[in-house]
């Protein structure tokens, strides 16, 4: 008769630091999965720790901990074995480890071989590399272990090999950007293919800091077929039967996500987890009337639900009456409550304070950033009240360039559109209204306005999205030349301008609110410029 392992993959949401919860959880799932008939449960990459921890990692009490919590877990579970990730420290190392546990035993460790160190990945900062190959039998099936990157091919195209092995069993703490589903399927079909084994792949779900894991844990068979798909963006449980020649899931796979799906529902996920992980109340929006805090309020709303968002209008001299009306639309339609707290009158106390030290000068962008920094006071001040964070409403374009005020609409504690092109705004945007209409038409059709001189448009300060969000994924997220950008058609003018305000803006940037991540180089961990720097391009 053919052996077979009845397998649970363990997707789930782990917390950096809340060790005790997350090896309460380990135990919980771990029982339930027993109770659903299965041998063994596979849990993420650091999942008793949650990923990445950087540089709790150095201290001496956050490695205690991590022991004590896998003694609760070995005292608790047993009737099923265990797979699991944690920080290890062995023989005057420090590992990111895999263990195998069997009714409170250690019957196997296994030591991440290769740690990345690209990106958003220091794991060479923390870890000693392993090099042994680890394998388990259970009821007659030879299971493998690996971490994550183990099975992704190295520099030279070399992929590894598990020789002996059934079905490989790879723990991973994955984070999701545009295209990673893509490439995961196309490593793991090819491992499993060559290497004529099975393959369990299980990611971690959640938000931490500027990571969003997406989960998508896949059972591949032998042949590249994948057989089960776990959920995007939510926890699982799922039971796969693991035989020798063939794996069978006890349920039918998740559907399909669409990359414009796939990227929304990140931004909701890294919203929830970022202020609910952080214990705020709930979040405060200045809401303008544009395109980006209409989706970012609406971000916000799925996230967190209408009774724990607050918008606030807070129209000067220059706001359009469309502006004020589009706000009311946008705040009614997502059931939140909205305030409208005029800023004119803070706005000439300020330059009647300043008028003798401004003599003889001209209004220029002073004026225009006292007026975002009166913004920022107003919803600083309702954060502090209220105890809700300030989510602020630039996207990536604006950033990169630096068309944002420092201390006004910069203010906040997180930028959910931080890696969103104003391209992409809209896009998301339409997605959103295709759910359910929450953005006015208006907003999505008129030009783009930050409204703080009479008659103001982006375009007067900046190439058009199209062209600038073009520029800026060649130059920002690509490396390209200025040479290489305009060697495909574009104006070399406009280049030249957009990256000198990438370069001379970056100081802005090192100040700004984490956000979600979706591009395979956002700003923050991914790409890591100097301030100070006298190097141009000619």
């Amino acid at each position: 008769m053919k052996s077979t392992v009845t397998v649970a993959m363990v997707q789930d949401n782990f917390t950096v630091g809340d060790i005790k919860k997350n090896a309460d959880r380990i135990i919980e799932l771990s029982l339930q999965a027993r109770e659903q008939g299965a041998r063994l449960a596979v849990f993420p990459e650091l999942s008793l720790v949650g990923y990445p921890p950087e540089d709790l990692l150095h201290r001496g009490e956050f490695i205690r901990q991590t022991e004590q919590a896998l003694q609760a877990i070995q005292s608790a579970v047993s009737g099923i074995d265990i797979v699991l990730g944690l920080p290890e420290s062995q023989q005057g190392g420090l590992y990111n480890s895999a263990l195998w546990l069997r009714d409170g035993e250690v019957v196997a460790r296994y030591h991440k071989h290769l740690l990345p160190n690209y990106s958003v990945f220091d794991e060479k900062r923390y870890f000693t590399a392993g090099t042994e190959q680890v394998s388990v039998e259970l009821d007659g099936i030879r299971f493998g272990l690996a971490i994550c990157e183990d099975i992704w091919p190295q520099s030279d195209g070399h992929l590894a090999t598990f020789d002996g092995v059934d079905c490989l069993l790879v723990i991973n703490a994955s984070p999701y950007h545009i295209g990673k589903y893509q490439d995961r399927v196309e490593t793991i079909r090819t491992q499993s293919q060559r290497s004529d084994m099975s393959l369990l792949y299980i990611n971690m779900t959640g938000g931490q800091d500027e990571l969003v894991f997406d989960g998508e844990s896949l059972a591949c068979d032998q042949q590249g077929d994948i057989q089960y798909r776990a959920p995007a963006f939510a926890d699982d449980l799922a039971l796969v039967d693991v035989s020798t020649d063939s794996i069978t899931s006890r349920q039918a796979s998740a559907k399909m996500v669409t990359q414009i799906e796939a990227i929304y529902k990140a931004l909701v996920l890294g919203v929830h987890d970022f202020v609910g992980k952080n214990g705020f109340q709930g979040v405060v929006i200045g809401l303008s009337g544009g395109v980006d805090s209409a989706l970012t309020l609406a971000i916000a709303v799925d996230a967190l639900g209408k009774d724990n968002v607050h918008a606030v209008m807070m129209p000067s001299m220059y706001t359009a009456d469309m502006s004020q009306t589009d706000a009311q639309l946008e705040a009614d339609a997502l059931g939140v409550r909205y305030d409208v707290v005029p800023i004119e009158t803070s706005y000439h106390a300020f330059t009647d304070i300043l008028q003798h030290v401004f003599s003889g000068t001209q209004p220029d962008t002073t004026e225009e950033n006292i007026q975002a920094r009166c913004r920022g006071l107003i919803l600083m001040a309702i954060s502090n009240k209220s105890g809700r964070m300030v989510l602020t409403t630039g996207n990536k374009s604006e950033m990169a360039v630096g068309y944002a005020t420092l201390y006004g609409d910069m203010c906040g504690g997180f930028a959910p559109l931080k890696d969103i092109s104003k391209t992409l705004v809209y896009e998301l945007c339409r997605y959103r209204n295709a759910v359910a209409p929450v953005i006015p038409e208006r907003v999505l059709t008129r030009a783009p306005s930050a409204e703080l001189r009479p008659d103001q448009t982006d375009q007067d300060s900046l190439p058009d999205y199209d062209v600038l969000d073009r520029i800026l994924e060649l130059s920002v997220e690509q490396d390209r030349s200025i040479d290489d950008i305009v060697a495909t058609g574009i104006d070399r003018d406009e280049v030249v301008q957009v990256v000198s305000m990438v370069r001379n803006t970056e100081y802005k940037r090192k100040q700004a609110a984490p956000g979600v991540r979706i591009t395979k180089r956002a700003f923050g961990r991914d790409r890591r410029y100097p301030i100070t720097s006298h190097y141009r391009e000619h």
